[in-house]
């Protein structure tokens, strides 16, 4: 692949984007990364996704792919024979990792972003309820489907355990700011060690910023208030 010829649109602090870096350095591709003010969108990031004018948006030859599980996908398909495979062979298999990666963004980013953005003390606590549920059914769901496995692909980290893990600063974050376990290892043993293997990989530590620039942004970009 020619120099130039691989491009992602992002935000450094988007999830959605964390999870596309990491499965670009894992294969070990080349690509030029471009940081995207979603403020004042740009004239390339409004060409490229002008249905949505989101990231991250993968730009492969001119050619534009949306959307991040759909990035993934596209890029463990074009690149089937760079670096691990990012999605289960086994037909089962990749539709299990598909159906839990949908649920992490149905259910559980919503839940924890919703802690931060509510004003209400009330709807917090319901937020903060839906978020532990989310990681429950998780645990349970590592425990009946991926038991004895160290990642959710298996030996290596797949597309599951990447879509998981690109939201785990933001949750790190919130901790910090409120004070209080989400992941606790009394209630999610195999979530909590499986995050741990999980932020131990080079790739994984070279694609996530510091919880602590997240938090930082978290209570600039919401006004959040010092909870500790």
């Amino acid at each position: 692949m020619a120099e130039g010829d691989l491009k992602l649109l992002g935000a450094w602090v988007s999830p959605y984007v964390m999870r596309v870096r990491m499965v670009l350095e894992q294969k070990g591709l080349s690509y030029e990364y471009l940081e995207q003010d979603l403020l004042n969108k740009s004239e390339l990031l409004l060409k490229h996704n002008p249905i949505h004018k989101k990231v991250p948006v993968l730009i492969h030859v001119d050619r534009s792919i949306c959307e991040s599980l759909v990035v993934l996908q596209y890029i463990d398909e074009n690149w089937s024979g760079t670096g691990p495979l990012v999605l289960p062979v086994d037909p089962y298999e990749r539709a299990v990792a598909r159906f839990w990666a949908a649920y992490v963004d149905d259910k559980l980013l919503p839940s924890f972003i919703g802690i931060m953005t509510t004003p209400s003390e009330e709807t917090k606590a319901e937020k903060i309820s839906d978020t532990l549920a989310a990681l429950e059914q998780l645990e349970g769901a590592f425990k009946k489907c991926f038991a004895g496995k160290s990642f959710f692909g298996g030996d290596t980290i797949g597309f599951l355990d990447v879509t998981l893990g690109s939201d785990l600063v933001w949750i790190k974050a919130v901790e910090k700011i409120y004070g209080f376990k989400l992941l606790e290892a009394t209630k999610m043993p195999l979530l909590v060690e499986w995050e741990k293997r999980f932020l131990a990989s080079d790739f994984v530590k070279s694609s996530l910023p510091s919880v602590e620039r997240v938090e930082e942004y978290a209570r600039n970009r919401w006004n959040i208030a010092s909870a500790n």
